[in-house]
């Protein structure tokens, strides 16, 4: 069995440990993180996935952008363990982090990453919405949490420099 929880101070060590043993060494130089650089990531937007004994299996954590001057999700890095990756485990990191992010009020998420892979999660090529080079424009992806929500949504991704958390919708 799999525990999601919010990911906490002492955790975040093995979690860089894992980003670190699943992605290329070159990660923390590309675009992405230079929008993260002096910004605190959506705390509960970052997640752990640990087996029965503590073990750490998955992380996916997320940040606040800005995307011609809209508010925006930069959902990621997430990363499975390679002893268990093809279990679903991103799929299910992924879709709880997309349900929070709703819940929480944010409106529109984005990614860099492949079509093909996200596109089952809901995500789709952004037009218009420009990354930091190098960024392959091909590779701007968003995602919906409230429909209509990349309408007219252009521009360069900034940092959030003033984020204020949205205010989650009422029931």
């Amino acid at each position: 069995m799999i525990h999601l929880a919010e990911e906490t101070p002492s955790d975040w060590w093995e979690v860089e440990a894992l980003y670190d043993l699943c992605f290329a060494p070159g990660r923390t130089a590309l675009s992405s993180y230079r929008l993260r650089d002096g910004i605190e990531p959506i705390r509960n937007l970052c997640l752990t996935a640990r087996d029965d004994d503590g073990t750490l299996a998955g992380a996916i954590r997320n940040w606040p952008v800005r995307v011609g001057g809209k508010l925006a999700v930069l959902l990621g890095p997430v990363a499975v363990h390679p002893t268990r990756q093809g279990e679903g485990l991103g799929g299910i990191l992924m879709s709880h982090c997309l349900h929070l992010a709703h819940d929480t009020g944010f409106k529109r998420v984005m990614l860099v990453g492949d079509e093909p892979y996200y596109r089952r999660f809901g995500f789709h090529k952004l037009d218009g919405v420009r990354m930091p080079p190098p960024t392959n424009p091909d590779r701007v992806l968003g995602y919906e949490l409230e429909e209509g929500a990349w309408v007219g949504v252009s521009g360069r991704v900034t940092r959030a420099l003033d984020c204020k958390m949205p205010k989650p919708p009422q029931s």
